[in-house]
C-alpha cells in the first residue's frame, strides 16, 4: 500500500538532497555516503540499531535513511551533482570560477562544488527527484538489481539526452574498448564551445592510472577478497562498500605534481567490494535481518567467503572497466562506471537466486 504522504515527503527531501549534491559536488557527496555507511554499519554491528528487511535495502538506521536515503543516496546527491556539472558546462559556467579547463570536457568534472549558483542547484534538485523516483519504482516492482545504482545509471542517461549530449558518445577512429590513443596523446580539434577544450583527447579514460585490464583485475581480486572477509567478520554486506567509498576522499584531495599528474593515484573499488560482500550473503541464504556475525561465522566458512569475494570482486572490476570504455571514455558527461557495474553484478546475483544456484539474493530485490 503506497503512503502518499511518505512518498511526497521523500520527493521533497530528494529535491533537497539533489541540491546538496550540486552545492558540495558529486564526488564529495559520495564520499559522505561512504562515511555514513561506515557509521551506520558500525552502529548496527554494535547492536545500537537494527536493519530490517524492506525495499531490498532495509528501512531503518543510518545506512538506509541517511547514507542511502535522501541526504547522501548516490541516486540523489551524486546523480544530482553529476547532472549539475553537465548543465553548468552546457551554460558555460565552468570557466567562470568553477574549475574549468581541467583537460577533459568540463561536464565530466564531478569534483566541482557550485555553492550558491541558483540555476545549477535547481538542476541538481530536479535530478535528485528523478533519482528517487527511479529508485522507488525499481524497488516497488522488486526489479532484480541494486535500485540505487540503477537510479544513478538512468539519471546519467537522462541528463545526457535532456541537455543535448550524445547518449553514449562518439568513437573517433578507434574501437569502443581501445584506449591506446590516450597513450599516444592523440587529440582532435573542437569548436571550443560548451565546456570543451580547443584540443581534446580522442579518448578520455575515467581513471588514467587505473585502466589496464591486468591491474584492474588484480585490484578486483584483492579488494574482492577483503569484501568477502568483511562480510564474514561483521555480517555486513555494506561495510566494505562504505570503506571503499570513503577512501575516495584521498582521490578528491589528490595533490598534483609539477606536471599536473596526481600523486595520490587511488583506485575506485566500491563496485568491487559491494558484490564481493553480497555474493557470500546470497550463498549463505540469509537476508539483512539475519545478518549477524555469529550466524555468518557459524554457517559460512571463511574460505567460502573469500573465494566468492574474489570471484565477484574480479567480475565487478572488469565490468567497471568495460563500462568506462563504452560509456565514459568517448562521452561528454560523467557516466558512472561503478554504478553500471553494480547494476550488472547485482542482477547476476539475483539471477543466480532466481534459478536456484543461491538460496537467496541477499539484500538484492527479487521479483516474487
Amino acid at each position: 500500500m503506497v503512503d502518499p504522504l511518505l512518498v511526497g515527503g521523500m520527493i521533497i527531501a530528494a529535491f533537497a538532497g539533489g541540491v546538496i549534491g550540486a552545492a558540495i559536488g558529486a564526488l564529495p557527496a559520495f564520499i559522505f555516503t561512504g562515511i555514513m555507511v561506515i557509521a551506520g554499519e558500525a552502529a548496527r554491528i554494535a547492536g545500537i540499531v537494527s536493519l530490517e528487511e524492506g525495499a531490498g535495502l532495509g528501512v531503518t538506521g543510518i545506512t538506509a535513511n541517511v547514507a542511502f536515503g535522501a541526504f547522501f543516496g548516490p541516486h540523489i546527491a551524486f546523480a544530482g551533482g553529476a547532472a549539475a556539472s553537465a548543465y553548468a558546462a552546457k551554460k558555460g559556467y565552468m570557466e567562470d570560477g568553477f574549475g574549468g579547463g581541467w583537460g577533459y570536457h568540463d561536464a565530466k568534472n564531478i569534483l566541482i562544488a557550485f555553492g550558491g549558483r541558483t540555476d545549477v542547484l535547481l538542476v541538481g534538485g530536479l535530478f535528485g527527484v528523478l533519482g528517487y523516483v527511479v529508485f522507488y519504482l525499481s524497488s516497488t516492482v522488486a526489479a532484480p538489481w541494486d535500485p540505487i545504482a540503477f537510479g544513478v545509471v538512468v539519471s546519467a542517461l537522462v541528463h545526457r539526452v535532456i541537455l543535448g549530449y550524445d547518449a553514449v558518445g562518439t568513437v573517433r577512429g578507434v574501437g569502443f574498448l581501445d584506449l591506446s590513443p590516450f597513450d599516444r596523446d592523440d587529440i582532435y580539434t573542437t569548436d571550443g564551445t560548451e565546456g570543451q577544450p580547443a584540443e581534446r583527447l580522442v579518448v578520455e579514460p575515467w581513471l588514467p592510472w587505473f585502466r589496464s585490464w591486468g591491474g584492474v583485475g588484480l585490484n578486483g581480486v584483492a579488494f574482492g577478497i577483503l569484501g568477502g572477509f568483511t562480510f564474514w567478520a561483521t555480517g555486513s554486506p555494506y561495510l566494505a562498500f562504505g570503506i571503499s567509498a570513503a577512501s575516495l576522499l584521498f582521490l578528491n584531495l589528490g595533490i598534483e605534481d609539477d606536471f599536473g599528474a596526481f600523486q595520490l593515484k587511488i583506485p575506485v573499488t566500491h563496485h568491487i567490494t559491494l558484490p564481493a560482500s553480497t555474493a557470500p550473503m546470497a550463498y549463505l541464504g540469509i537476508g539483512l535481518a539475519e545478518a549477524d556475525p555469529a550466524v555468518v561465522q557459524a554457517e559460512l566458512l571463511l574460505l567460502e567467503a573469500v573465494v566468492l569475494g574474489a570471484i565477484f570482486g574480479l567480475l565487478g572490476a572488469l565490468l567497471g572497466e568495460l563500462a568506462e570504455r563504452v560509456f565514459y571514455a568517448h562521452g561528454d558527461t560523467h557516466w558512472d562506471p561503478p554504478a553500471t557495474s553494480i547494476v550488472a553484478t547485482t542482477f547476476l546475483i539475483a539471477l543466480l537466486a532466481i534459478v536456484g544456484v543461491f538460496p537467496t539474493a541477499g539484500w538484492v530485490p527479487v521479483p516474487i
